[in-house]
């Protein structure tokens, strides 16, 4: 499979339609609609999926920290970026089982294990599979962000019984080259044929907040909507300044238009759930709430993602109680 093939518009058959194609106007359209208008939409095509009430938990945990040789301009564990991050080595499996018990006994069913590689070599990725091999046996679904895979990467970690491998698109292809220039778009989504080609559930999404235009969010969405088929998870980031990026003072997206991209990911990407991700820190339980509205149906639970801040378990639970929401 080519990574054009990737993009392509689902084939009809005797019994499936041919699945819509969204233009980036299409989806600027649809952030221009009233506000409530657009929620109401969002909220009409989630529960037409969905269980409107139901919020998966996944917890991320960083199994290998720093040193990335990449140049992903919001990234604080560039190494080339001063951000006070020290470079650590592989977690042992012990360790990784005892935050995979934990996360379990707190209410998540995925378990994320994310490694600061530009891609795994090939003596990464086997300690690696032990972890998806053991995490898996705990009745978690398992999944990893591990860069860039080459060839037969992706079967191996199939077979070791991973369920979902993230790699996000991070924003628009005509924004792309403003935030990182050490790999292309392309390079990701020659990973993401990969890993369709070995029957691996897709994770993939972006970030707003990079000092992108409402336009480029649009052609975001458009590129993960557009794909065949779209991701079945979809991590909407806003983006956490950290001390040292070259993002580190990007000017903060508007709550109200992260609620729309929100909103827009639900209404173009139907079946798929979206992940409200990093950013939830900064967030007050109000604009938590719209998201949910928007067709947000999947968080992550726990006190870090990777390098940063999340909400603490606690806190999680007394929203989910206030707002009548279930973890699934």
């Amino acid at each position: 499979m080519t990574a054009t093939v990737a993009r392509a518009e689902s084939a009809p058959t005797a019994n499936t339609p041919a699945r819509k194609r969204w233009s980036v106007a299409e989806i600027e359209a649809l952030f221009a609609l009233p506000f409530n208008d657009l929620l109401f939409r969002a909220q009409q095509v989630h529960r037409e999926h969905f269980d409107a009430n139901a919020i998966q938990r996944s917890t991320l945990l960083s199994i290998k920290t720093g040193g990335c040789s990449e140049d992903c301009g919001y990234c604080s564990q560039s190494s080339r970026y001063d951000t006070g991050l020290e470079k650590e080595s592989l977690l042992p499996l012990n360790e990784v089982l005892e935050n995979a018990r934990a996360a379990k006994a707190k209410g998540a069913s995925r378990f994320c294990m994310g490694a600061a590689w530009r891609g795994p070599k090939e003596k990464d990725l086997a300690p690696v599979l032990d972890m998806v091999r053991e995490v898996k046996k705990l009745g978690l679904e398992t999944c990893v962000t591990l860069g860039m895979l080459k060839e037969g990467q992706a079967s191996q970690l199939k077979d070791a019984g991973l369920d979902y491998y993230n790699h996000n698109i991070d924003t628009s292809p005509e924004f792309y080259g403003q935030i990182i220039t050490t790999h292309t778009l392309q390079d990701r989504l020659d990973t993401l044929d990969k890993v369709r080609d070995a029957g691996i559930n897709v994770c993939c999404g972006g970030i707003v907040g990079l000092g992108e235009t409402q336009k480029s969010r649009a052609a975001l969405i458009a590129e993960l909507a557009n794909m065949s088929p779209p991701p079945e998870s979809v991590p909407i980031n806003n983006l956490v300044q950290v001390e040292g990026t070259p993002l580190d003072q990007a000017k903060p997206i508007d709550p109200f238009d992260f609620i729309r991209t929100i909103a827009a990911a639900r209404i173009t990407m139907p079946e798929s759930y979206v992940r409200l991700s990093a950013g939830r820190q900064q967030m007050d339980d109000a604009t938590q709430a719209l998201c949910f509205m928007a067709g947000a149906n999947s968080i992550f639970y726990g006190e870090r993602l990777l390098t940063t801040d999340n909400p603490d378990a606690d806190a999680d639970d007394k929203l989910f109680a206030r707002l009548g929401l279930k973890s699934i």
